[in-house]
């Protein structure tokens, strides 16, 4: 074997491994979650010398990387100006029956997701709620699975809703506008399936038991407090960009960056609290793959294994093939990782949209498929209510089909 053999040989060892954390979320007998195999990959493409630190660091999309890091400092504002938790406790004091609350939890989350990011908003959102659905004597679970999958699907409608869709944004040089007026109708529809599919239940609920006052006080005396002036202020910058997202030919990057510095110039919030909140974790997932699958592409590899499967009539570029392989991917792999391996190969006015739906949609199938959902499952656990993988599946899984559907019945005849 030659050196070259050798090289290939470790990138393709190192991206194999990567990815078989991917799978399962960590390496076993380590303590490593996804973000740190990702960035122990990228550690040894460097190190083993397939990259020099200079090429890594140009395989970082940055202009991604920069429209994310802005965002999770937007969404930070929010966070510590009460926001989330002032729009909840509002929602949630609705004098409204229990399907009717739902539809606006659904409503409310699903636009939230849609310019906050989906991850976010249920972190904010799921303690709240639960404690509001304790209040009002309801069962808090299906509150608490709407607002994972209204989360999921609302974050689709925009492309600034979730990681991925940033991503996908950024690479493909998506149109704003182009891509709402997109995504729009199989959103909208999908949250009305979502609803149906968890309302019918909700006629034959019965009143759950009075919780404990005392324990109940002591966690909502832990919420931010409201502050009207800090969440006006970090609506005015997220209205703004989005503003300048469909109007303007700002560098969506550039624009995002300076909302950011705009929110950091704050004499009630330090930015240490601000990037306090900044998940810096998922910064490095991407910066770590990004490396990774750049030196793979550097091998030839994942060309010849487009042109293999091109071979036997499967173009993976194509609607129904990218369609299916995104779907597959983001269950195995999750949805960012999946959206990174197939972007090489999406090409033309459908693959955008594909790509984006498709994998935020997939998301909702099981509690692993997103972070969203991890996120609510467990932050109904520490108020002691349990959503195990079987309770959320009954959920997710008629969820996803419905909205999957409806996606396919829409690109299909947008297409045709």
């Amino acid at each position: 074997m030659n050196a070259g053999e050798a090289q290939t040989a470790l990138v393709v060892a190192v991206f194999a491994i990567v990815y078989f954390g991917m799978i399962l979320g960590g390496l076993p007998k380590l303590h490593l979650d996804r973000t740190g195999v990702a960035l122990l990959g990228a550690i040894a493409i460097v190190g083993f010398g397939v990259m020099t630190p200079e090429q890594a660091a140009q395989a970082v999309h940055l202009p991604t990387i920069v429209l994310l890091f802005s965002f999770m400092v937007i969404s930070a504002q929010m966070r510590l100006g009460g926001f989330y938790t002032w729009v909840t406790r509002r929602v949630a004091a609705l004098d409204l029956g229990p399907a009717a609350l739902l539809a606006v939890v659904i409503g409310v989350v699903a636009v939230l997701a849609a310019v906050f990011s989906n991850d976010i908003v249920c972190l904010a959102v799921a303690p709240v709620l639960a404690d509001a659905c304790l209040r009002r004597r309801l069962d808090p679970v299906p509150y608490l699975l709407a607002l994972a999958c209204a989360a999921n699907i609302g974050s689709a409608a925009t492309l600034i809703g979730n990681p991925q869709n940033l991503l996908i944004g950024q690479r493909l040089a998506l149109d704003f506008g182009g891509y709402l007026r997109e995504a729009a109708a199989p959103v909208v529809l999908g949250l009305a399936a979502l609803w149906a599919l968890l309302a019918w239940p909700l006629r034959r609920a019965a009143p759950q038991p009075p919780p404990d006052p005392a324990a109940l006080a002591a966690q909502e005396a832990e919420y931010p407090a409201f502050d009207r002036w800090q969440t006006a202020k970090g609506l005015a910058v997220a209205l703004a960009l989005v503003g300048v997202f469909l109007f303007t030919g700002w560098p969506h990057d550039v624009a995002a960056l300076v909302g950011a510095g705009v929110l950091l110039l704050s004499q009630r919030f330090h930015s240490s609290k601000m990037m306090g909140l900044v998940d810096w974790e998922l910064l490095i997932l991407f910066i770590g793959l990004f490396i990774v699958n750049e030196a793979l592409a550097h091998t030839g590899l994942t060309a010849q294994a487009v042109q293999w499967f091109a071979d036997r009539g499967v173009a993976l570029g194509e609607p129904v093939p990218l369609f299916v392989a995104t779907l597959l991917l983001s269950n195995v792999v999750s949805n960012v990782p999946a959206v990174m391996l197939l972007l090489p190969v999406a090409e033309g006015a459908h693959a955008g949209p594909t790509l984006a739906l498709v994998s935020t949609l997939a998301g909702n199938l099981l509690v692993v498929g997103s972070i969203a959902n991890i996120i609510v499952v467990d932050a109904a656990r520490r108020r002691g209510i349990e959503i195990d993988w079987r309770r959320h599946a009954r959920t997710g899984v008629p969820v996803t089909l419905a909205t999957l559907a409806i996606t396919a019945g829409w690109l299909a005849w947008r297409a045709g």
